[in-house]
């Protein structure tokens, strides 16, 4: 079996290696406060969407029940 000793100059390069990878890899990402910001926006985006869904559900039911009276009242 053979065993290779690490120098302090091999963990050293190893390390810059490793942080070059790391910033290259990564550098496309948001920054925490950018990735905040955007979350906050969709979340805004869907809570109106939500709002809007409710509002047009309810304007369905309307219709529904207004056409289930002009029914009733025409074969009545």
């Amino acid at each position: 079996m053979i065993m290779f000793m690490l120098t302090q100059k091999d963990i050293d390069e190893i390390e810059k290696i490793v942080e070059k990878s790391v910033k290259d890899n990564t550098k496309h990402l948001p920054t925490k406060d950018q990735f905040y910001l955007k979350m906050d926006e969709l979340i805004g985006e869907i809570k109106s969407a939500r709002e809007e869904l409710q509002v047009h559900s309810g304007q369905h039911e309307r219709i529904d029940d207004d056409i289930d009276e002009l029914k009733k009242s025409k074969f009545s």
